[in-house]
């Protein structure tokens, strides 16, 4: 059997191996994003980089119950981004890592093909089944709590899909540089409804406007703290990042229909495009 007496795992962060410790966090932290759990990205990882390994290895290097790392390595089998060997004892070994998350990828898009197909057929399902509430109450207004960015992206892009009147927008450059690169701004290249946007973009990031209608975008005053951040539409709806890009930990942000929170974010933003500038061509 190998044997690693310190594997990155382990390693204290004033050793040799030490110096990786923040890398590695960072690697982990991104695999879950794809999908993995904690001990998974850890088999994957040190798969990865120790090479090819038994399951005793494995359990040993990264001190996993026997149990669990069978279920573990079955788990990314499954996944498509770890192979065994016939060989006995079975050695296992982990893809490249750019196969890796293009297979995990795809296998997400599929995933989502899938759910799309389902939708029709789902929504038969549940118009079959009648409604018992006899006594429907007046409706209140609502809120919803999103956490991270795929909760809040969905969020926005329902907003965006669906609006007729107006879209305004006020956010920092950190939170308007996210939303460029999560193509938030390409319904608005062509589109020919309304929309606003205000922002403290400086000279190095106004090219995240070139195909937007400049009239439609104003620079925030210099004064303006970079933590606001709301999306109005219609007049109707208000999604307010309570923690948005210029912070480090995950986004947060809470979307209402509350008439009177919706008003007084429309005459903030009014008040505050009143008083700010054109950007330059």
């Amino acid at each position: 059997m190998k044997e690693h007496t310190i594997s990155l795992f382990d390693a204290e962060s004033d050793s040799t191996l030490g110096e990786y410790k923040s890398n590695l966090e960072q690697v982990q932290q991104q695999l879950s994003k794809y999908g993995l759990t904690g001990n998974q990205s850890k088999v994957y990882i040190y798969l990865g980089k120790y090479g090819a390994q038994t399951a005793p290895d494995v359990c040993k290097a990264l001190k996993l119950p026997r149990t669990e790392t069978y279920h573990l390595l079955s788990a990314l089998q499954n996944k498509g981004i770890v192979s065994a060997t016939f060989q006995h004892p079975i050695q296992f070994t982990a893809l490249p890592l750019e196969k890796a998350v293009w297979i995990l990828v795809n296998s997400e898009k599929e995933r989502v093909k899938s759910l799309e197909k389902m939708e029709t057929h789902l929504s038969e399902l549940w118009n079959a089944i009648p409604t018992f509430d006899s006594n429907p109450k007046d409706e209140e207004d609502k809120f919803q709590m999103l956490k991270g960015s795929n909760q809040i992206s969905s969020k926005i892009t329902e907003m965006t899909d669906g609006y007729s009147d107006e879209l305004l927008l006020l956010g920092s450059e950190k939170d308007l540089i996210r939303l460029y690169h999560s193509d938030f701004l390409e319904p608005f290249e062509k589109s020919k409804q309304k929309f606003r946007i205000l922002s403290s973009c400086g000279e190095k990031t106004l090219y995240i406007f070139d195909n937007l209608e400049r009239k439609n975008i104003k620079s925030l005053d210099k004064d303006i703290q970079d933590n606001l951040c709301f999306v109005l539409k219609d007049n109707l709806e208000l999604l307010f990042f309570t923690k948005n890009a210029t912070h480090s930990n995950d986004t947060f942000a809470m979307w209402t229909d509350s008439p009177a929170l919706v008003y007084s974010m429309k005459l903030l933003f009014e008040s505050m495009w009143n008083s700010s500038k054109n950007i330059h061509l």
